[in-house]
């Protein structure tokens, strides 16, 4: 962890004494609710205080009037006066060294430009006084390992089961769903539902959450990023302590976007950045809260292997049937059986079971008990299997709980996931007593396949994890480069600038005469490429700035003239630089993509993909922040459906793909170590044959660094 960048959180999530500042016992108020709580629901044992203005007692309890008169400075406040009032009494907080505030009240800058006032005080009060805000606009704090509530919400007695999980969310709703699988027998040891992160943000509890042995799966939902750095330094922070992170972020569309940013003000950035973000950082993304439950519980429930084998085991045919075909269609593997455990499979069940993966052990184990038990074990300690999908396919009354009560009894005795699918509407004894024993029985095949998939992805990662990798983020922000500073380079500069960074080009030079052209082309052996040089043409081949093939200086000549005749028509007031003159590449091979552009939230983000004319087509690319490690280089050529075109397809030879890594790790390293601080630079299209790789257009949009 990067010293000084957190702070630690145990005072807030686990304070000696708390004071509640806006206490009522006016029924239903929010101050009542919050104070009931703390009092009536909550294992609290420290030192309360309650204030309120203008009362001596609240619910047979003394109350102050201000946070003045309080005897001393306790660990946190949580406050529920209004938004106007609020800041007042924190500024009092901080004056008092008081740690942490909890602000529950709304008011701020989701409700206009008086709110956002308000709010930026608040920041401004952080600063002055060292006290550290959560909130506001939030339903507060609950820590179910430590059975304490610091909420006005009257469903917290209900949703109080402790458990391995963590969970931050920036909204409140959502939160309570995810915190009511409890249902299923998940128990959510911490939930921070940030608010409007006036201070403190996601990134500070996702931290702390890192440091706490409790919980052992971070869960966030996320309307938008307000803090990269901070968050970028707290995944990689659980990514090394080996602790998952499963999120959830709202804003792929334009839709999602407008109403995250209406709800908490937040900074949503590019949903196909965030996605590849999340993919280095380890992050495991999900779409839909569903997904973000079931995925969670797994990870929860067993560290994820390398290499994933899985045994199917049920006792119906069909059902079996059905759950291998969508393992097969996830791309997930079917273990295979050590001849130890067919055997015993063989003794105990009937003849007419199938023992070789998927089991079907027939209706046999509903009416012989004694099986059950004994083949799941077998199946559960083979060498070869690393988890057990037991799909149920029927709820069949006291059947059914003799299977459910034999699969508790294997998961005891195992140290492999025993993954239940609850697949009938009707629930009974035996799902009841799934989830009193914490198993969380899946609702559909389909989910258990895709949280097993997001396991097995995970596993993987993990095992590829670079621990001392770290994305370069905004390295314009930092050398404080601005808009008005970016220059257009010519694609001959461009090319040159590449070169020396070690990116292969094509050799040429610009002409800004006829007769140099034709002195250049003598000089290149073969045919030529024509191109107008202008900084305000970006696409030259759009308005007849290219010419290809010339080999005579009749083509040549031609090429030159009606170059400048059809940039003329089309631009009239472009600088005309001259024109490139260029051998044209001879080599075949697959036309790709190579470009960087800067994110306002992640920094630079390299795109790779197929090119040339179809790349708005096929939109066949595959992104990574910067900088690249080698790995990470091929990892992103393989994800691409043009990998297939690069390794030879039809008795074509295949392609240099190792040129094209070091080509990648070239524009990174430019990118990050260069004389020049990239804005845009985009390599389209480079040709990827079994000769190399070669980049045979260049657009680079820069500027120096401040050294």
């Amino acid at each position: 962890m990067e010293s000084n960048m957190f702070l630690n959180l145990s005072a807030l999530f686990d304070p000696r004494s708390v004071a509640v500042v806006g206490a009522s016992d006016r029924p239903n108020s929010i101050g009542q609710r919050t104070v009931t709580n703390l009092v009536e629901h909550s294992d609290f044992v420290g030192e309360l205080f309650l204030v309120n203005a203008t009362k001596d007692e609240v619910m047979g309890r003394r109350a102050y009037r201000s946070v003045t008169e309080l005897p001393c400075a306790p660990d946190l406040a949580v406050i529920v006066v209004p938004a106007a009032a609020a800041v007042g009494v924190i500024r009092e907080c901080g004056q008092k060294g008081i740690k942490f505030a909890v602000v529950l009240t709304s008011g701020f800058s989701e409700a206009g430009d008086e709110g956002k006032r308000l709010e930026q005080e608040i920041t401004d009060i952080t600063r002055q006084t060292g006290i550290r805000v959560y909130g506001p606009n939030c339903p507060g704090l609950v820590n179910n390992n430590r059975g304490i509530g610091f909420t006005f919400s009257p469903a917290y007695k209900l949703d109080r089961k402790a458990g391995p999980i963590g969970l931050v969310t920036q909204g409140g709703g959502l939160g309570r769903t995810f915190l009511q699988a409890s249902g299923r027998g998940m128990g959510i040891g911490l939930w921070c539902s940030s608010g409007n992160e006036a201070d403190l943000t996601v990134s500070d509890y996702i931290n702390h959450m890192v440091s706490m042995p409790e919980v052992k799966v971070i869960v966030t939902l996320l309307e938008g990023i307000n803090d990269p750095e901070r968050f970028v330094q707290a995944a990689l922070n659980a990514a090394r302590s080996g602790k998952p992170i499963v999120a959830l972020k709202v804003g792929k569309s334009e839709y999602g976007i407008k109403a995250a940013q209406s709800h908490t003000a937040a900074l949503s950035g590019s949903a196909e950045v965030n996605s590849t973000a999340f993919r280095q950082l380890g992050i495991i993304e999900v779409n839909d809260i569903d997904e973000m439950i079931d995925t969670a519980a797994l990870l929860a429930r067993a560290v994820p292997p390398t290499d994933l084998s899985v045994a199917i085991y049920s006792f119906s045919g069909g059902t079996v049937a059905l759950a291998a075909d969508m393992l097969g269609e996830a791309q997930l593997k079917l273990a295979e059986f050590t001849p130890n455990t067919l055997d015993e499979l063989s003794r105990l069940l009937p003849s007419f079971a199938a023992i070789h993966n998927p089991v079907d052990t027939t209706a046999e184990v509903l009416v012989n008990k004694d099986i059950s038990h004994a083949s799941l074990l077998q199946v559960a300690r083979d060498p070869n299997v690393n988890a057990v999908l037991y799909p149920i396919p029927m709820e069949y009354g006291d059947t059914t709980l003799a299977a459910c009560t034999d699969m508790v009894r294997v998961q005891a005795e195992v140290d492999k996931p025993i993954i239940p699918v609850w697949m009938s509407d009707k629930t009974g004894s035996g799902y009841d007593a799934l989830v009193q024993q914490e198993l969380v029985p899946f609702r559909s095949l389909s989910r258990a396949i895709k949280a097993i998939s997001r396991w097995n992805q995970y596993g993987r990662w993990r095992a590829g994890f670079d621990s001392s990798w770290k994305p370069a983020l905004q390295a314009s922000a930092e050398t404080g480069e601005s808009a008005q500073d970016y220059q257009t380079y010519t694609e001959r500069e461009a090319k040159s600038i590449l070169a020396r960074a070690g990116v292969r080009v094509p050799t040429g030079g610009v002409a800004a005469t006829l007769e140099e052209a034709l002195h250049l082309s003598a000089g290149i052996d073969g045919p030529v490429v024509a191109k107008i040089v202008s900084q305000d043409i970006l696409h030259k081949s759009d308005i007849g700035g290219v010419r290809t093939g010339l080999r005579t200086d009749a083509e040549i000549t031609d090429a030159w003239h009606g170059i400048l005749e059809n940039v003329r028509k089309a631009d009239p007031h472009a600088r005309i630089d001259g024109i490139l003159i260029e051998e044209m590449i001879a080599q075949r091979g697959v036309e790709t993509l190579v470009g960087v552009h800067e994110d306002p939230l992640f920094g630079p983000v390299i795109t790779f993909g197929l090119g040339g004319i179809f790349v708005e087509v096929f939109r066949d690319v595959s992104r990574r922040l910067l900088p690249l490690t080698p790995a990470q280089a091929r990892e992103m050529i393989a994800e691409t459906r043009c990998y297939t075109l690069l390794k030879g397809v039809r008795g074509q030879a295949a392609a240099d793909i190792e040129a094209l890594v070091q080509l990648l790790l070239a524009v990174s390293d430019f990118v990050i170590q260069g004389p020049l601080s990239v804005h845009e630079l985009d390599l389209n299209p480079v040709i990827v044959g079994p000769e190399g790789a070669i980049a045979v257009d260049a657009v680079l949009i820069a500027s120096k660094r401040n050294s």
